[in-house]
């Protein structure tokens, strides 16, 4: 078994969280009246982030893999480059814009564009230089959902089974070939600006006989942590996502046991201090869920 119980428990129930989270948001996003009136799913134009217009890209669905998988390997170049040349201020600000975007599309399914812009740029500077566990996690929950109602509305079946097996290819090159997915988690946790949920095994201690001055400063100790990088949270909320602009909310629903449940195979059949890709276990279990929606559409 990979972690302990409860951190394998806590894991799943975050994971579990933000693909619910995701799929509600998603189903925000549908603009019901047009979708009722045109029989054509309709999505509602993204917010405005800050004064500035953002809109989706403007790509088929049947090559829009191509184009995530080359914005992700875009993205590990200047994250190994910045890493290489330990410039962590611009990756702070590059999360920081990130994470702001992100969340500002996430909340705006909520609220209007000029407060979805407010509070998810203030969560994004606190996640950034005054991060904590609570906050870092919590915030994981919606940025993935930011993510979706941008590449889900140009995303089919077809294109979305072609990334989940290029992107589980990629995973397990980068594990267990070249190593950097490794130096990037490690690297990003040690900067405390991780992209993906990050659970400690328990928080550090004050220094013992720390004086009223230097009650802020923590104990120096190496404390276990356990990861799960975003795109493990990503990807399958894409699959997901497609699923409920294909069949249905509900159906979208049903996918995220089986993803779940991969995940949890993996880590209770993982062992501890190794490192393993996740993808190729949860685009399993985005399969199994995608012949579960078949199944059920059968039966109905």
């Amino acid at each position: 078994m990979k972690h302990s119980t409860i951190i394998t428990i806590l894991l799943i129930g975050l994971f579990l969280a933000a693909q619910i989270v995701g799929l509600f948001v998603l189903k925000s996003y549908i603009d019901v009246p047009k979708t009722a009136e045109t029989g054509n799913l309709t999505w509602e134009a993204l917010p405005n982030i800050a004064g500035i217009s953002f809109e989706r890209p403007q790509i088929r669905e049947s090559i829009s893999f191509a184009y995530i998988i080359a914005a992700v390997i875009i993205g590990t170049l200047l994250v190994l480059l910045l890493i290489r040349f330990k410039t962590m201020m611009l990756w702070k600000i590059w999360y920081l814009l990130a994470v702001g975007i992100s969340l500002t599309l996430s909340f705006g399914a909520f609220m209007s564009s000029t407060a979805a812009s407010i509070v998810g740029f203030f969560v994004a500077i606190a996640k950034t230089f005054r991060n904590n566990i609570i906050l870092h996690n919590l915030s994981e929950l919606f940025i993935y959902a930011g993510l979706a109602v941008i590449f889900v509305p140009v995303l089919n079946i077809t294109a979305m089974f072609i990334l989940l097996l290029l992107i589980s290819l990629y995973d397990m090159y980068a594990v267990w070939q070249s190593g950097h997915m490794i130096k990037m988690a490690k690297a990003q946790a040690k900067s405390g600006i991780f992209a993906g949920l990050l659970l400690p095994y328990r928080m550090p201690k004050l220094a013992r006989g720390a004086t009223r001055a230097s009650k802020t400063k923590m104990k120096k100790v190496k404390i276990r942590t356990a990861v799960l990088g975003g795109g493990d949270i990503g990807f399958p909320l894409l699959f997901a996502g497609v699923i409920l602009k294909t069949y249905g909310f509900w159906q979208a629903m049903l996918v995220t046991p089986f993803t779940a449940l991969a995940l949890l195979m993996l880590l209770l059949l993982g062992r501890k201090e190794k490192f393993y890709p996740a993808m190729p276990f949860i685009s399993l279990g985005c399969l199994a869920g995608y012949l579960a929606v078949l199944a059920l559409g059968a039966i109905v």
